[in-house]
């Protein structure tokens, strides 16, 4: 027991999802389309990252018809503009194996295929103590968790398969968690105790929690050990915890045998140290290659995974 006085959370204030007010509809998502970016592609100068992006998305088709897994990694912000179609998408014409997330992905991708909207006002909601006091996300996620615990799944198998079992959804086919339990697709989710709102309420279970991310932890080890010869690691806007937790995995299977020349690529918004440092040098500095684009999701993501689907279609 320890000797330090704990917050006392068991009288905090909850709302529900349809009384919030939220910032993001799936009314205004992504669409998936049939366009064909090819001649935009062939347009780009072979100068820098013109030079970057048509060579990032060869390899990633390469991989795929190479039967070389391709894993991605996502931050929030990705669910967050909309971009869920477009990985689902992905996810079914066989072009990603796997996938890493953060615990704000998790928040955002349940209240999207629960309630249709998510992403809450911080500012308003930080004034009055309200923020993330949703209890039908926090609550639900954080007793699916605790009874995954014991079930011994992973973090991200549970609410996949949470959500994939839950017949009165709002709109189960925009939910990446779902979509990848229901194809078979692991999605590890890599918690850290405090970042997310779930942690806030007390349903939350620190053993149950940690439990299954680490389990998740050892999922993407094995994962990342088949990126040898061939493979593509992309991160999607995570700026700390992926980059972190890949780095990591790395050095477990290279611990063991050798996985070296590999693709790796960051997309985000800004360049972030521990992404340019842990997925695109350390890990390719002696084999490989590693780049980085900087721009706005919502459309270097749809840019990219249309120059590959267009590159697949043209190769089959």
């Amino acid at each position: 027991m320890t000797k330090y006085k704990l917050f006392d959370h068991s009288d905090l204030k909850k709302y529900k999802v349809a009384d919030r007010n939220s910032k993001i509809s799936v009314a205004d998502f992504a669409k998936v389309t049939e366009t064909n970016i090819t001649d935009f592609i062939s347009c780009l100068p072979n100068i820098l990252k013109g030079k970057d992006f048509s060579e990032l998305i060869e390899k990633t088709a390469l991989a795929f018809l190479s039967k070389k897994p391709i894993i991605i990694g996502l931050g929030g912000h990705i669910i967050k503009v909309g971009l869920a179609p477009l990985i689902i998408e992905m996810m079914r014409l066989g072009a990603i194996q796997g996938i890493c997330v953060n615990g704000s992905v998790v928040i955002h991708d349940f209240e999207v295929a629960s309630h249709g909207c998510t992403s809450e006002e911080v500012a308003e909601g930080i004034e009055d103590g309200s923020f993330g006091m949703a209890s039908d996300t926090c609550d639900v996620i954080n007793e699916i968790i605790t009874a995954a615990s014991g079930e011994q799944l992973g973090y991200g198998e549970a609410i996949g398969k949470y959500l994939f079992e839950k017949k009165d959804l709002f709109n189960p086919q925009l939910s990446i968690l779902r979509s990848a339990f229901e194809m078979n697709i692991p999605v590890t989710v890599h918690i850290a105790i405090g970042t997310d709102i779930v942690h806030q309420h007390k349903t939350a279970n620190g053993k149950a929690i940690g439990d299954c991310s680490y389990r998740d932890f050892l999922i993407l080890a094995n994962l990342v050990s088949q990126l040898h010869q061939g493979g593509v690691f992309i991160n999607f806007g995570s700026a700390v915890i992926i980059p972190e937790v890949f780095l990591k995995a790395l050095t477990m299977c290279r611990n063991k045998a050798e996985v070296t020349n590999f693709t790796t690529a960051v997309f985000d918004m800004n360049y972030q140290y521990r992404s340019a440092t842990n997925i695109t040098q350390r890990p390719v500095q002696n084999s490989g290659a590693g780049y980085y684009f900087v721009g706005h999701h919502e459309i270097m993501v749809p840019l990219f995974w249309a120059g590959v689907r267009n590159k697949l279609e043209i190769r089959n």
